[in-house]
């Protein structure tokens, strides 16, 4: 299998189409471990963190990429999250009770919310209906409402990779519309098992191989959780001491697991005590980014 966990970009030199590619092997991986989810939550969650990875590379932003999902099948609700040095983390929600049905995105109707947030705290955020018919779906759409971009994307995932290929019509009046439909063309000839195997320079040979194709060199993906002791700290503290004194009355410990990565944090009587000691009072009702 050809190495994972890199970002490419690459361009069609003739006319205005751009595009990427990424494959998440250790870093899809490591998502896995953490969790127990059936196959086909694997699924949605792999495409999932290939698609954010592939937009924290389109979208200018500084800061983190959310992309949250919300809807009526089996896998009711996903999290994937990329920053700007591509750093990826995903979750799921799911239904074990219930099946996908076959041909059919597990996901169901719902909405897809993208945010991008910078480390200031300043938020944008794109809502856009999730029909049954899967992420890629619903992400052209979003790209078409908002950026009025012709966008298409292809997605995938098993349980050693995930991979996503993406092509955009660049703004430009270079960009002809017999040119856009003849790439897309040949990219929908792509298949699963080639996004998820061949390497990024047989992946383009193969669809664009009569076409002047500029690929940049890659950037590296990893998996990286953003929790940490000192962030529950911080929201203790924004909390107030006699709020989380009255956890550890009736608890004997104030717990907070990250559902991310699974970590749990744990803080008795002694933590709490010293937590309040060293450092100045915050107002309960000021919130942390």
């Amino acid at each position: 299998m050809a190495a994972g966990d890199y970002l490419y970009r690459f361009v069609f030199e003739d006319f205005g189409v751009r595009g990427e590619f990424v494959r998440l092997a250790a870093s899809w991986n490591a998502v896995q471990e953490r969790h127990d989810y059936p196959a086909h939550v694997e699924t949605e969650l792999g495409k999932a963190l290939a698609a954010v990875s592939l937009l924290s590379g389109t979208i200018k932003f500084k800061g983190s990429l959310i992309m949250q999902t919300q809807g009526d099948g089996p896998v009711n609700a996903l999290v994937a999250q990329a920053t700007e040095q591509r750093a990826i983390r995903g979750m799921a929600h799911f239904d074990e009770t219930r099946e996908p049905i076959e041909g059919e995105s597990a996901l169901g109707n719902g909405r897809l919310v993208l945010t991008a947030e910078s480390p200031a705290g300043e938020r944008y955020q794109g809502i856009v209906g999730l029909e049954g018919d899967g992420i890629e779906h619903a992400l052209e759409g979003y790209f078409q409402q908002s950026e009025q971009l012709a966008t298409r994307l292809w997605l995938s995932a098993d349980s050693e990779s995930a991979a996503g290929l993406f092509l955009q019509k660049m703004p430009t009046d270079h960009a002809e519309d017999d040119d856009w439909e003849r790439v897309v063309m040949l990219a929908d000839t792509i298949k699963d098992e080639e996004l998820l195997a061949l390497d990024v320079k047989e992946i383009l040979h193969r669809l664009f191989h009569e076409e002047s194709v500029r690929l940049f060199d890659p950037e590296p993906v990893a998996f990286r959780c953003g929790c940490s002791r000192e962030r529950i700290e911080t929201v203790l503290i924004n909390m107030g001491q006699k709020d989380v004194e009255s956890i550890i009355e009736e608890k004997g410990a104030v717990e907070a697991d990250c559902e991310f990565c699974n970590a749990r944090y744990v803080f008795d009587a002694v933590d709490v005590a010293a937590l309040f000691n060293e450092v100045p009072t915050v107002d309960p009702g000021t919130t942390t980014q």
